[in-house]
């Protein structure tokens, strides 16, 4: 395992499917936070940052728009007054910012790679009233889903984190189990 002054090798071809992973888990928790907004004006941040993300991971490149989206998908989930609305925005946000996985051999840079995947977890969490099974159905879907260059970057980057609350157990149990 590589020490976190390490670099990794990191694809454009790995960064798109880790954008298009990212991107894919964000849109399932999009209508989650959509809803949040029922009689006010539209917001499309979120939605925004999951479009630059697919956009980024179908081969357009990767700018300063693409990280701004990410940016503004974060203080939508700031703004939210719903917490499972913040969670889903953060996917969002998590989504666009995948682009941008450093290549070096740190924990952190697996909040990069699982973070949409772990924010769109609480927040079909907390949007069911915190039911177990929902989590274990999302976390469920996320394994397979994952594409080879997710499990392949992830393998080569030492273990998430410790800390981050609820989501940070989210993302170190999809972590584990897409290393074994």
């Amino acid at each position: 395992m590589p020490g976190e002054s390490d670099t990794i090798e990191l694809s454009d071809d790995e960064l798109r499917d880790i954008a298009g992973y990212a991107a894919e888990c964000a849109r399932r928790v999009l209508p989650v936070f959509e809803r949040s907004l029922r009689n006010l004006p539209a917001d499309p941040r979120p939605r925004d940052a999951i479009d630059a993300a697919y956009a980024f991971a179908g081969g357009e490149r990767r700018t300063g728009a693409l990280r701004q989206t990410a940016w503004a998908a974060y203080r939508a989930a700031q703004e939210a007054a719903v917490p499972a609305a913040a969670d889903a925005a953060r996917a969002a946000s998590h989504a666009a910012a995948a682009a941008y996985l450093h290549p070096k051999a740190s924990a952190h840079q697996v909040k990069h790679i699982l973070g949409a995947a772990a924010h769109a977890a609480r927040a079909e969490e907390l949007a069911s009233g915190d039911r177990p099974r929902v989590t274990t159905e999302t976390l469920e879907w996320a394994r397979p889903h994952a594409p080879t260059a997710v499990t392949a970057v992830l393998r080569r980057l030492p273990a998430a984190p410790p800390g981050g609350g609820r989501v940070g157990e989210l993302l170190r149990d999809l972590d584990a189990s897409l290393r074994a």
